[in-house]
């Protein structure tokens, strides 16, 4: 294979992965998107596996060819670890639950800083013309590597419930964060520094700053409140893809450095919006997020008097005589698995003639998009999927809204309590409609652990119960 025919296929794959992101921005292109990514990284894969077993590497003047390549054998062990990869990857795609994406996500990018701490111990051990950028280049890799690693299993850990979500909060937390990040630079410098014959003084510097970064990324993550997840979830996709980058500066690749800077890059805008859906800022989320563990009693002892129940015949009897339904979904939805039956009310109601549409917060659910992928494999319409800044202002209109698994992001002590933990983040307005049914198992407080007065709302009513099993009575009411 010709080093022309390999950067002009990383020229394609590059574009192609363009075209993906641009074509997830959309609802109606996000499958067309997926596509482009899938075919983008086929062509990646394909190209730099016949290029390392040729014997192709990137030089300073562009591909040329080494000899002593890897050969056959080194394309069958390559093939022999990408099919084993591919049957696990398979196997869990098949198998894994809508709620569980998030968690599987956070593990995917564990295994992204994990390959670029690899790839940075063994570039340790190449000499090269400019030892010096090399060395920089082993020591942030390794770094931003290992902080993804830690970081993403904690975030795992927490989204699978295998350990709290309340976020740990050690004594001088952020001067301990800086002062890693201080001792990094310092030991940067050190390495530098050190002769390449100083081989022991080298291995040692680097084994240190890995477990520095280990422990640092496992601090980052812990010390965040369940309320930011998905901005935690969103922060270590953009880790993940700087550590791609920094791979690729390893191993001369440059379309593993265009991969990793696109999803970098996306990442850290995607926790700008997030955080800017929060009302936080990104260093302040970094510092210590907000939350409790969830489904906690409330955080407060205020008494917003007595809340009130509805029943499936009577939230049927509501929505019949409704002109104007909005349905706002969070995480409980996810979790009982209750998009279908949703999708067939919102059918059945539509074709009665009532204008039904969904108000999508930013963060529901515990990844960006959450709910808009659960809505469309449920094939709600595109076009009635609303973002918070588009039905906000309309739901002071609205006959009935239905709260399904929502919880933080309809918060009225958002906008009403400024001494609320949660004070000043933008939510759904949903209290200002005539009537409000909200979809609970009880009476717990949300991920974040703050009350909601919305429960206790005159023109709020209870419908407890499993979501699914609760839309459902309701469509055989109807």
């Amino acid at each position: 294979m010709s080093s022309t025919l390999v950067q002009g296929a990383y020229i394609v794959a590059g574009l192609l992965f363009i075209l993906a992101l641009a074509g997830l921005s959309r609802h109606e292109s996000a499958r067309r998107g997926n596509r482009f990514g899938i075919a983008g990284m086929a062509v990646a894969l394909v190209v730099t596996v016949l290029a390392a077993t040729a014997g192709l590497r990137e030089s300073s003047g562009g591909l040329s060819v080494e000899t002593g390549g890897s050969g056959w054998l080194g394309l069958l062990l390559i093939l022999v670890a990408m099919a084993i990869g591919a049957v696990i990857g398979l196997d869990r795609a098949r198998k894994v639950e809508m709620t569980g994406m998030p968690e599987l996500i956070a593990m995917l990018h564990s295994f992204v800083g994990l390959a670029a701490v690899l790839v940075g111990w063994n570039s340790s051990y190449e000499a090269t013309a400019y030892p010096t950028i090399h060395d920089v280049e082993v020591f942030v890799g390794v770094f931003i590597g290992a902080v993804t690693f830690t970081g993403s299993i904690v975030a795992f850990l927490k989204l699978s419930a295998r350990i709290p979500s309340r976020p740990l909060t050690l004594p001088f937390r952020n001067q301990l964060n800086l002062g890693a990040l201080g001792l990094f630079l310092v030991l940067t410098v050190v390495y530098t520094l050190l002769p390449e014959s100083a081989v022991f003084g080298r291995h040692a510097l680097l084994g240190l700053v890995t477990l520095l970064a280990l422990a640092l990324g496992w601090h980052l993550v812990a010390s965040i409140g369940g309320g930011d997840m998905p901005v935690v979830v969103s922060m270590l996709n953009s880790y993940s893809g700087w550590a791609a980058a920094a791979a690729g500066f390893l191993l001369g690749n440059d379309l593993l450095i265009i991969t990793g800077a696109l999803v970098g890059s996306s990442g850290a805008y995607l926790s700008y919006i997030m955080c800017r859906a929060m009302n936080r800022s990104f260093i302040s989320v970094i510092a210590g997020g907000f939350g409790v563990e969830g489904g906690t009693a409330a955080a407060d002892d205020t008494d917003y008097g007595e809340h009130r129940e509805i029943t499936a015949e009577g939230a049927a009897a509501l929505l019949t005589d409704a002109h104007s339904v909005v349905i706002t979904p969070g995480y409980g939805m996810a979790t009982a698995q209750a998009q279908h039956a949703v999708a067939d009310l919102t059918k059945r109601l539509r074709a009665q003639g009532v204008d039904v549409r969904f108000g999508i917060h930013p963060v529901a659910g515990r990844l960006p998009g959450h709910m808009n992928v659960l809505l469309a494999e449920a094939k709600v319409p595109y076009d009635i999927v609303l973002e918070m800044d588009e039905i906000n202002d309309d739901l002071a209109e609205t006959d009935v809204v239905l709260v399904i698994g929502a919880n933080d992001t309809v918060n009225p002590a958002a906008a009403e309590d400024p001494t609320s933990p949660i004070a000043g983040m933008p939510v759904l307005r949903v209290w200002e409609a005539k009537d409000v049914i909200v979809f609970k198992r009880s009476m717990a407080t949300g991920y974040a652990g703050v009350q909601n007065p919305l429960f206790f709302r005159e023109n709020t009513q209870m419908l407890f119960g499993d979501a699914k099993e609760r839309v459902e009575d309701i469509l055989k009411a109807l």
